[in-house]
């Protein structure tokens, strides 16, 4: 297991589910799409629209692209550039 990341910080949080373990199944909670007390996880930092989380109980670092607000995808060029 990985340390936790120095950024992590309990008031940053974001409800994703982890890659890695799954904790989240078996959460009535969970499975309705709330906001779970248990099953949360940190927001270490975002870059546009990517999240860069660190889950509390396997310490699993991932990225999360959410597709709200500015995207990582190609820069679109002007209309008539070549």
């Amino acid at each position: 297991m990985l340390p936790l990341d120095p950024h992590a910080d309990i008031g940053r949080r974001a409800w994703v589910t982890c890659p890695n373990c799954a904790d989240h199944r078996g959460c009535a909670t969970c499975e309705e799409r709330r906001r779970c007390g248990r099953h949360w996880r940190y927001l270490l930092s975002n870059t546009g629209s990517v999240l860069h989380l660190q889950c509390p109980t396997c310490t699993h670092v991932w990225d999360h692209e959410t597709g709200f607000g500015a995207t990582r995808g190609r820069p679109r060029r002007p209309f008539g550039d070549r």
